[in-house]
């Protein structure tokens, strides 16, 4: 019997509860608080997401993570982004942009 994953926004929930922030749902997204950092952190496809807040946060399974850095960095979205890409094990990574992608503030 292969290994039972848990469903990506509990994978986030659980990083990011980790890091010790707050998390509030809020409809397909979680809101992650720590100090003065909001985090909108999700798991849909970066075209469909929402793009209020300046720090989003994309969950991905490890295979298709790449893919949605790519989208990102196509996209060049207005806001500072990451993906956490998680595996089978639910051990994670954090694929950042390079610092000369990011919108400037």
């Amino acid at each position: 019997m292969g290994a039972v994953s848990k469903p990506l926004v509990e994978e986030a929930r659980s990083v990011f509860h980790e890091l010790g922030y707050e998390l509030t749902a809020e409809g397909e997204e979680l809101r992650a608080e720590r100090k003065w950092r909001t985090v909108y952190v999700t798991t849909v496809d970066p075209a469909e997401a929402n793009t209020h807040g300046r720090l989003r946060c994309f969950v991905a399974r490890a295979e298709r993570a790449p893919e949605i850095q790519d989208r990102l960095l196509a996209m060049e979205p207005g806001y500072d982004w990451a993906v956490i890409s998680i595996d089978e094990e639910g051990e994670y990574r954090v694929l950042h942009p390079s610092a000369d992608v990011l919108p400037a503030p």
